[in-house]
């Protein structure tokens, strides 16, 4: 059993490597709190920061203002996203192309929300890239892009089971994906079980679990129920009566991130995908209880 093989912490002593996801913002407000998030995590180190791009391109501009700002101020690695919904192939490669030419090298590659929104029915719209794995064959053929996709422990909320979302992983692997970031989940067991299966497949690019601190309880049960994520009993009991009591459900959420951190690191995942939601304290948090960020700290003690 691939359970049976998995390292303990112990025996994996390096530090663990983690990744970042930001949105572009919307305004002003809305950007200076975005760099402010930056400048705190970038002592973490990551190996790279995400930024998303909305359902058929509604953020491309900004999108591509905070790579670009990312790669002249930062000493970052920016991934951009990138989604071939509500767009013809010739324009996304020019966008692919583009990124190319910037000194972009990281995409992650998602298909995208259907154009009516998260629930309703997909159907790719004529001269556009039909799915993630289209996509990704696109992005090979212009350039050596480092390309990360999705995976859905649970399997994503259109396709009819499991083992036909593993068959879309296969494709996204085929055409040239080099690693997977989960949607995020809180039962380590889902995410375990998940591992096992895309294994028992011969696939084996790094699985990246995607964390999501809890920033709002209410809001994520309702991301999560479109998504397909399940909400454990425990994890909402811990929540109860404390919508307006912000500082305590702040240090719930840490403890709740941390925890699930803690336990992967302990069953032998050294990876971690933090979606961060611009906010940047409770994932800094975590990264320190991983024992990230504190050479810079020293550093900066010692100055």
């Amino acid at each position: 059993m691939l359970s049976e093989n998995r390292p303990s912490r112990k025996q994996n002593s390096a530090l663990p490597k983690v990744s970042f996801e930001f949105f572009p913002p919307k305004n002003d407000i809305m950007e200076k709190g975005l760099w402010s998030s930056i400048e705190r995590l970038a002592p973490i180190s990551p190996t790279f920061v995400s930024v998303t791009y909305g359902a058929g391109g509604t953020t491309r501009e900004r999108t591509h203002a905070t790579v670009e700002r990312l790669l002249d101020e930062t000493p970052l690695v920016p991934a951009a996203h990138l989604t071939c919904v509500g767009a013809p192939r010739g324009e996304v490669d020019e966008i692919v192309a583009n990124y190319w030419q910037m000194g972009v090298r990281n995409i992650v590659a998602l298909r995208g929300d259907p154009q009516g929104g998260m629930g309703t029915a997909y159907a790719p719209e004529p001269g556009a890239y039909v799915n993630a794995a289209d996509l990704v064959s696109g992005i090979s053929r212009i350039a050596d892009f480092d390309i990360s996709v999705s995976a859905y422990p649970e399997k994503h909320p259109e396709s009819a089971t499991i083992d036909a979302d593993i068959d879309m992983l296969q494709a996204k692997v085929d055409a040239g994906a080099h690693r997977a970031i989960t949607q995020f989940f809180f039962d380590n067991d889902v995410y375990f079980r998940y591992l096992d299966r895309v294994q028992a497949r011969g696939l084996d690019i790094p699985i990246i679990p995607g964390i999501l601190p809890i920033v709002h309880f209410g809001r994520m049960s309702s991301f999560a129920e479109k998504c397909g994520t399940s909400v454990p009993t425990w994890l909402a009991e811990r929540f109860d009566g404390l919508d307006d009591d912000p500082e305590t459900r702040q240090l719930i959420a840490v403890a709740v991130a941390a925890e699930q951190v803690i336990d992967l690191l302990d069953r032998g995942v050294d990876t971690f995908h933090f979606y961060t939601m611009n906010k940047a304290d409770m994932v800094y948090a975590i990264c320190r209880l991983l024992g990230l960020g504190r050479g810079s700290v020293e550093a900066a003690a010692q100055g």
